[in-house]
């Protein structure tokens, strides 16, 4: 079932003081057709914070678009219920977002899974046209497949949604800073970011990239504590183009203070604008230049020695 949601008045404040630091929509991307977005964040796995309904039904994630909605003639439709995707009602969505983890085909304690049709449904709408952005455990959906070698069997098993997402989640550690280069300062959304930042956010390990990606940032994991990325620079955010469809994915949006960050809110408007097709973007495919090792991983750590064992040297 859709629900609306009604915005509580320490999430109104909370919207007002967004609004100050979202972006407002150029002349291009200005439009009096307003831009409908479908915000999924069904749970089949872990359930993260801000996508947690509260007792009147409203979630912290959908709080903020909310008040990203007023900004940037956007109208959100937020739904834990994957039954849209078999309904008639799908084809109105220019956009879905997913926030989402696990097998969203099946029922659980979340709401009613899609389906095996819904998820066809949802290949199909993005091959045709629509637009797809997935944030941070949109990476941990429909996972565990195979992996993506050259001329390997193996790649089959790759899940199609992933290969259409263009990267996997494979693990993360501890909630620390990280620096993030911004490889395309032109995509929308990133002008402002700079040449690289950092806050605090559970960043990911991330396997399995599209080799047609167009890297926007990477992950820098040279300072950060964790066997996970002690490894070469890799995609963080990027898009990439699934036939007709446009795809953006980033890692970012564990924590509520980066959904009110400005490099977040920033990026995620020009995602939507983008991936709805208001404005465009040269997405040429640039991640062999831009992170030439992506797919070098690290060594597993050596195994804990016994109570009693000498450390392997």
């Amino acid at each position: 079932m859709l629900f609306a949601m009604k915005i509580l008045p320490s999430l109104r404040c909370l919207a007002l003081a967004t609004l100050a630091a979202a972006p407002v929509l150029s002349a291009l991307g200005a439009d009096s057709k307003p831009l409908h977005v479908l915000f999924f964040n069904k749970s089949s796995g872990f359930e993260h914070s801000v996508i947690k309904l509260k007792e009147d039904g409203s979630t912290y994630a959908g709080g903020i678009l909310k008040g990203l909605a007023a900004k940037n003639n956007l109208e959100i439709t937020e739904t834990k219920d994957g039954t849209i995707f078999t309904s008639p009602d799908l084809k109105k969505f220019d956009v879905f977002l997913f926030y989402t983890t696990g097998d969203l085909t099946k029922d659980n304690k979340d709401g009613k899974g899609m389906g095996a049709e819904g998820k066809t449904a949802l290949l199909d709408a993005i091959k045709g046209g629509k637009g797809l952005i997935a944030l941070h455990c949109g990476s941990d959906t429909f996972h565990g497949g195979g992996a993506r070698k050259p001329n390997s069997e193996d790649n089959e098993k790759v899940d199609p949604y992933i290969a259409m997402l263009g990267g996997e989640f494979i693990t993360h550690g501890s909630q620390q800073p990280a620096k993030i280069v911004v490889v395309d300062p032109k995509f929308p959304g990133f002008e402002s970011a700079g040449a690289d930042f950092s806050f605090p956010e559970e960043w990911y390990a991330l396997k399995n990239f599209a080799p047609d990606l167009h890297v926007i940032a990477v992950q820098d994991g040279a300072d950060m504590k964790g066997n996970m990325y002690q490894r070469p620079p890799f995609p963080e955010t990027w898009a990439r183009k699934e036939g007709k469809g446009r795809v953006f994915y980033s890692s970012m949006g564990h924590r509520e203070d980066v959904w009110t960050n400005p490099i977040f809110q920033n990026a995620l408007v020009g995602a939507l604008n983008w991936t709805g097709g208001r404005v465009e973007a040269d997405v040429t495919p640039n991640v062999d230049k831009v992170a030439p090792h992506a797919h070098e991983y690290p060594a597993p750590p050596p195994p804990k020695p016994k109570d009693g064992a000498t450390p392997a040297k």
